[in-house]
């Protein structure tokens, strides 16, 4: 019979402990399947990052008088053409790697994402997003229903959380996602470690967990579980001897990258990763102009500095055309600057995708900020960034033609768009 976390603590097996630091669901027993053919990897901003202070409408003489203390001054924005509109557009100064992808056409920039009726929310938002479903927000997530869709036996490590927190968008029903935020640290925990009894002891909890009794399915689902937490160990460990071909950068999104990087190189059977970082409410002290000590000048360094060495990596490794990278937040930030030099709560943001398979370039158009009645392009009283492109057409895109799925089925509508062809 099929079981699921929920079944288990219904039961009232919650309370139930074992003697080994792994994690406490996964999926049914299944052999290592090898190196899969694609990798996709979610980058999330936790937050709410500012789109426009990411991809800067430099040439746009609103967006300097809008924001008089924190634009990005154009003599330092990083060009990288013009959109569709002819609007010229560039890099925010802390992202030349960023760019150098850009410039090699393997970065998508996806301008203008939202959906209807946006929450500025930040749980909702994220429930929002983790779901694809402004109806059903708390249901499995996005990924955990293509994780659902995959034929068994499904490898425990099909997916793999580099947070302590399984997010939302990893739930299925299923198929559970191993929380896994330090490779060295996957490993079983036994008061004798670093002892021969500390073998023995995990011989003796193999041995114990391979009873799988039929008439009993509480205790059949935590053995099984066990066996896949045992069967994941070795593998994970592979992870933690990974001697990277780029130098990352030593911040927790680095050493997450470089973990995901050791797992595609290892090839130890994983298809989808998550991987979050957060800072990006940035209500106040955001950063004035070009300045290099400002919150938001921080966190654009530090994604461009992990982001590029993954790619480096993935590049050197001879891995990249196997590898897809989509970055998101839940939502963008208002037009104008606040009166603690930040910004609030938008609408309208901005997605990336990077790799190998990804046709580069802009697309969608960037806002006119000329706050002037009937403005398209602005929302709220023209305060805000209209959306323009639903994000679950990004999904589909991925769901189709990087996972190879059926988004149609996966996200429970049809949101396929042939002009967002990003996935060459």
């Amino acid at each position: 019979m099929a079981f699921t976390r929920r079944d288990f603590v219904k039961g009232g097996v919650a309370a139930f402990t074992w003697g080994f630091a792994a994690p406490a669901f996964l999926s049914d027993v299944a052999q290592a399947q090898g190196a899969v053919s694609r990798n996709l990897v979610v980058l999330y901003l936790g937050g709410g990052n500012d789109s426009l202070n990411t991809v800067v409408p430099y040439a746009d003489s609103f967006y300097y008088s809008r924001r008089p203390t924190i634009a990005i001054p154009p003599g330092v924005v990083l060009q990288i053409g013009t959109d569709g509109a002819g609007r010229a557009l560039g890099l925010h100064p802390n992202l030349p790697g960023m760019r150098n992808i850009f410039n090699q056409g393997r970065m998508a920039v996806i301008q203008r994402t939202g959906y209807p009726n946006l929450s500025r929310s930040h749980f909702l938002g994220t429930d929002i997003w983790s779901t694809a479903s402004m109806t059903a927000p708390q249901g499995p997530g996005w990924l955990g229903r293509y994780l659902d869709t995959l034929p068994l036996p499904v490898d425990p490590l099909v997916g793999w959380n580099t947070n302590r927190e399984l997010p939302r968008t990893m739930i299925a029903r299923t198929v559970s996602v191993p929380s896994i935020p330090s490779p060295a640290q996957y490993a079983f925990s036994s008061p004798n470690s670093g002892t021969p009894d500390q073998n023995f002891a995990r011989t003796s909890a193999t041995r114990i967990s391979s009873h799988v009794p039929v008439d009993r399915p509480h205790l059949a689902f935590v053995n099984a579980s066990a066996q896949g937490a045992f069967a994941t160990m070795d593998r994970v460990a592979q992870v933690a001897q990974y001697a990277p071909t780029a130098t990352y950068p030593n911040t927790g999104l680095g050493n997450a990258l470089r973990a995901v990087a050791g797992a595609i190189v290892r090839g130890i059977g994983t298809k989808v990763f998550w991987v979050q970082t957060g800072g990006y409410d940035t209500h106040a002290s955001q950063g004035a102009g070009a300045s290099a000590t400002g919150a938001y000048q921080s966190l654009m360094a530090t994604i461009d500095g992990a982001i590029t060495a993954f790619y480096t990596d993935m590049q050197n490794q001879g891995l990249l055309n196997q590898t897809t990278l989509l970055e998101f937040s839940e939502f963008g930030r208002r037009v104008g600057e606040n009166g603690t030099q930040g910004t609030d709560h938008g609408e309208g943001g901005v997605m990336f995708a990077i790799g190998g398979g990804v046709r580069g370039g802009i697309y969608g158009t960037a806002p006119d900020l000329n706050p002037f009645v009937g403005n398209p392009t602005l929302s709220s009283d023209r305060g805000d960034v209209r959306w323009d492109i639903d994000f679950r057409r990004v999904y589909a895109e991925i769901l189709d033609k990087w996972l190879g799925s059926n988004s149609v089925a996966v996200l429970g509508g049809d949101y396929r768009n042939p002009a967002l062809n990003f996935i060459a």
